[in-house]
């Protein structure tokens, strides 16, 4: 059976609300994860790209950069629409049902509207709070060189206005088990 999603914001009919968290468990996870995946469409065709990202709680927004120049940021200028889905896998859960097998994870997307940040203020401390974010302990003009003009001119950094978001977890210690089938050995959980 299908659901009319029509008119409906993306984080409508939620599935498995158990596994829902509140916005102060997003938050955390967006500060603590490293990798996220930015999915946009080119017409009729998706798009997927592994990024560093930095959620900028101050701004409800999440940074990330990229080259100036190619598919993403051709296709955000003629769609701005964006999605980041960002995860976390735990352990492989075996069952003794075939259907009940699972897997421990915990995951974020967030909806919203992507541009590329032109104001070069805005762009810098974009940047700064990626790198303070992967290397906390490092300080600009300390460790490293703060960012040019030049190289602020050779990278596009990109903004995503946060609309709506979910998240999700589900950490079990074990998957669901029937007891019509035989108990599965210990081996299998370790």
């Amino acid at each position: 059976m299908t659901r009319n999603y029509e008119n409906q914001p993306p984080t409508a009919f939620q599935r498995l609300l158990d596994y829902a968290r509140d916005d102060e468990w997003i938050r955390a996870f967006l500060r603590e994860q490293k990798i996220g995946h930015t999915a946009y469409t080119w017409d009729d065709q998706p798009f997927l790209h592994p990024n560093l990202f930095w959620f900028d709680e101050e701004n409800h927004q999440v940074i990330f950069h990229g080259n100036l120049a190619g598919r993403l940021r051709s296709g955000i200028e003629k769609n701005p629409k964006i999605c980041l889905e960002v995860s976390e896998m735990g352990r492989l859960m075996p069952s003794n049902v075939a259907l009940e097998f699972a897997l421990q994870y915990r995951s974020v997307i967030v909806f919203g509207t992507v541009q590329v940040l032109t104001n070069p203020n805005e762009a810098r401390r974009g940047l700064y709070g990626l790198i303070s974010k992967y290397f906390p302990d490092m300080v600009a003009g300390r460790e490293y060189r703060e960012i040019t003009d030049k190289e602020l001119r050779g990278t596009a950094v990109y903004a995503i206005q946060i609309e709506s978001w979910s998240g999700k977890e589900n950490w079990k210690d074990n998957a669901e088990q029937s007891d019509e089938w035989p108990a599965l050995d210990k081996k299998w959980f370790e």
